[in-house]
C-alpha cells in the first residue's frame, strides 16, 4: 500500500501534467504518465521520498559560487608521455583545492560532456563525460568538495546526437522527440535570440521535414509535447543526481514549450514545467536547488520565482549590464532605481548575482532600463576596449546590439573617455558591489583570475565569445599567481581577501534585508541587515574617477553602536563629518567585526 507522502506527491505532479499537456492529445493517461515519471525518478512506494519544507534556505552568507569550463586549466606533466596531458578535469580539481578552497564552496561546471558545437551547449550525449575531459570519477571527486552545479540543457541538443539520428530514421528512442513546424504558417512573432533561419530542412525516412532550431542548426528543439521526451530527461536529472549534482542550472528553458502563433517564450506550460523539475528534483534530494538560465527583460526574468514554487533561484541578468553602464559612466542613477524596484526574494528563493560569464554580457535584460541610445553607447565603448558585439533582429526589423562579448577586466579599463589608469580599482570596486548584493555570488573563472581579452581564440574559433573562453596552460598560471608583480596574482589575491571577509558576515546571508540609499550619482550604496538584525553593514562605494566625501549624517550609523570599515578595518566613529573615498573605492560599514 503507497504511504501517504507517496499519494500526495503523485496527486501534485498529476495535477501539474494535466495544466501541461491539458491541450495536448496523449496515448497515455495523465495519470500514467505521472507513474512513470515517478518511477524512472525513484519516487515509486519503493523508495523513500523527502519531506520538502516550504521556503526553507539551504544556503547561507558562505555560498559562492565559481563558474568555469572544465578546460578552463590543463596541465602537460612531466610523469606522463611527451605532449600528453592530465585529464583537465583533476587539473580543474588541482587548482580549486589549491586556490578556492578557503573562499568558494560551489563550483558550476559548464557542459562536460561530448558537444558538436557552441563549446558545450550542443550536447550529443547526456549521459557520459567528454572523454577529452575526464570521467564520471573525475566530476564526483571535485563533488565530494564542491557543491556541483551541472547544466541541463533541455532545450535543445546536438543534430549529431543519437536521438537526431534516430528521428531521422523514425525510431525509438528519438522519433517523435523534436519539435517540427509547416513553414507556410506565419512564425513572425516567435521571439528569436539569433538570426538565423528558424526551421532546419531535414530528410527523414517519412519524407522532407522541418526542424525548429532556436539557436542553430546545429541545435534542434525538443518536442515536450511528447511525454517521451519529459520521461527521458528525468533519467537524465536522476543520473546527475547519482553522480553528486546539487544545483541544477536549466539552460534557455523560456524556450521550451512551442506553441505556432505565439512568441512561444515564457508560456504557462514552460512555468508548470519548472514547477514540475522543483518537485521531482526536491523530493528526491532535499538540499537540490534549481536556477532557471532566462536572458531576457528582467520582468519576464522575475516570474519563474512563481510562488515561491518555480525556481529556488534565477540569474540576475540586468546587473551585469546596469553595472558596467555605472562604472563607464560614473552615473549611478539607472543601477539605484533598478536595485529600488527589485523585490526581495521570499525565504526558499534567492538572485544568481553574477557580472561577468562565459556567454558575455547580454542587452536585453537592460531594455526598459537604459534607453536605446544608452544601450548604443555602452556597446560602442566595448568595442573601443576590444570587444565584440553580437546583434539581433529586432520585432521592427532593425538591428540591435544583443550582447557584448569582452573580458571584465578589459571592459573596465576605463570610462566613456577612454582607458584610463583605475582599471583594477574599476574592476574590484564592481566586485565589491556585486558580492555586497542581496543573493548568491557566482564568480566567472576569469574574473577571479584576472584573464584579458583572449584575441587568438577568437581568430581560431570565429566565435566572438571565445574572448572571455581563454584556456590557461596550469604552469603558466601558476607562473602568474606567483609572481607578485602579475596582474593576476594581484586580482586573485585581493578578490581572496574581498571574499574572505564577505564570508564571514551574516549581513551577507542571501535573504537578509535591503534597501538602497540615496547617496547622489556618483556615490552608490545599499544597507544589509541580518535575519537576526544583530548585524548592519552600509556598501558604499566611489562610482567615478573623483575622490568622493560622504557625509556620515546621510548614512544615518547608530550613535551608540562602534562602527568599522571591514575592508580597511578603520574605525567609522559616527559622529565624524565625512567619509573619505578615494577613485572606485568601497567601505563596508559594520557594527560588527
Amino acid at each position: 500500500m503507497e504511504k501517504e507522502s507517496h499519494l500526495k506527491l503523485k496527486e501534485t505532479v498529476t495535477h501539474l501534467l494535466e495544466l501541461i499537456y491539458e491541450d495536448v492529445p496523449l496515448e497515455l493517461g495523465i495519470s500514467e504518465i505521472a507513474t512513470e515519471l515517478l518511477v524512472h525518478m525513484r519516487l515509486n512506494h519503493q523508495h523513500d521520498v523527502f519531506e520538502v519544507q516550504a521556503h526553507a534556505n539551504l544556503w547561507d552568507e558562505q555560498d559562492v559560487v565559481l563558474i568555469t569550463y572544465g578546460d578552463s586549466i590543463i596541465e602537460t606533466t612531466p610523469e606522463l608521455s611527451e605532449g600528453m596531458q592530465r585529464p583537465p578535469l583533476q587539473s580543474l580539481h588541482h587548482f580549486l583545492h589549491k586556490y578556492c578552497a578557503s573562499t568558494i564552496n560551489n563550483v558550476h561546471i559548464l557542459p562536460f560532456f561530448p558537444y558538436s558545437s557552441d563549446d558545450g551547449f550542443s550536447v550529443i550525449d547526456y549521459s557520459t563525460v567528454n572523454q577529452s575531459l575526464g570521467n564520471w570519477d573525475d566530476i564526483s571527486k571535485i563533488a565530494n568538495e564542491f557543491g556541483l552545479m551541472v547544466d541541463l540543457v533541455i532545450n535543445h541538443c546536438s543534430a549529431r546526437s543519437m536521438w537526431f539520428e534516430n528521428f531521422t530514421k523514425q525510431k525509438s528512442p528519438g522519433k517523435g522527440f523534436f519539435y517540427t513546424a509547416d513553414p507556410s504558417l506565419d512564425l513572425s512573432q516567435v521571439t528569436r535570440p539569433r538570426t538565423s533561419p528558424l526551421l532546419r530542412e531535414t530528410k527523414t525516412v517519412d519524407g522532407e521535414k522541418h526542424v525548429w532550431c532556436t539557436f542553430s542548426h546545429d541545435q534542434v528543439d525538443f518536442d515536450f509535447t511528447n511525454p517521451d521526451v519529459l520521461i527521458a530527461f528525468v533519467d537524465i536529472i536522476r543520473l546527475y543526481l547519482d553522480k553528486g549534482t546539487r544545483i541544477f542550472r536549466l539552460d534557455a528553458i523560456a524556450f521550451l514549450w512551442k506553441i505556432v502563433g505565439t512568441n512561444c517564450i515564457n508560456l504557462p506550460q514552460t512555468h508548470n514545467m519548472v514547477r514540475l523539475f522543483r518537485v521531482l528534483i526536491e523530493h528526491a534530494s532535499p538540499h537540490a536547488i534549481i536556477i532557471t538560465e532566462t536572458n531576457i527583460p528582467n520582468r519576464e526574468n522575475l516570474s519563474y520565482f512563481g510562488n515561491a514554487n518555480e525556481a529556488h533561484a534565477i540569474y540576475n541578468f540586468s546587473l551585469p549590464p546596469l553595472l558596467l553602464n555605472t562604472l563607464v559612466t560614473g552615473d549611478c542613477t539607472y543601477l539605484k532605481t533598478w536595485l529600488m524596484s527589485m523585490p526581495p526574494a521570499q525565504n526558499g528563493t534567492f538572485y544568481f548575482n553574477f557580472i561577468a560569464s562565459h556567454d558575455g554580457i547580454g542587452l536585453r535584460p537592460a531594455e526598459g532600463l537604459l534607453d536605446d541610445n544608452e544601450i548604443k553607447d555602452l556597446a560602442d565603448c566595448m568595442q573601443k576596449f576590444g570587444g565584440k558585439v553580437s546583434w539581433r533582429t529586432a520585432e521592427n526589423g532593425t538591428q540591435k546590439p544583443y550582447e557584448m562579448n569582452i573580458a571584465l577586466i578589459d571592459a573596465l579599463q576605463g570610462d566613456l573617455s577612454g582607458p584610463d589608469e583605475f582599471q583594477v580599482q574599476r574592476f574590484l570596486c564592481a566586485h565589491t558591489i556585486m558580492f555586497g548584493l542581496e543573493g548568491v555570488p557566482g564568480l566567472y573563472i576569469h574574473s577571479l583570475l584576472g584573464t584579458t581579452n583572449d584575441y587568438e581564440k577568437v581568430s581560431n574559433t570565429g566565435q566572438n565569445r571565445s574572448i572571455n573562453r581563454h584556456r590557461w596552460e596550469y604552469d603558466a598560471l601558476t607562473h602568474e599567481l606567483d609572481d607578485a608583480h602579475s596582474l593576476h596574482h594581484q586580482v586573485l589575491t585581493q578578490m581572496t581577501q574581498l571574499l574572505g571577509i564577505r564570508n564571514a558576515q551574516k549581513a551577507f546571508h542571501p535573504n537578509a534585508t535591503q534597501f538602497t540609499l540615496q547617496l547622489g550619482e556618483q556615490v552608490f550604496g545599499f544597507w544589509r541587515q541580518s535575519i537576526d538584525r544583530k548585524q548592519s553593514i552600509f556598501c558604499i562605494s566611489n562610482i567615478s574617477k573623483e575622490q568622493q566625501n560622504i557625509r556620515l549624517s546621510d548614512i544615518n550609523l547608530i550613535g551608540t553602536d562602534c562602527w568599522v570599515d571591514l575592508l580597511t578595518q578603520r574605525p567609522i566613529h559616527s559622529q565624524s563629518e565625512t567619509l573619505v573615498l578615494e577613485p572606485y573605492e568601497s567601505a563596508w560599514i559594520s557594527n560588527q567585526y
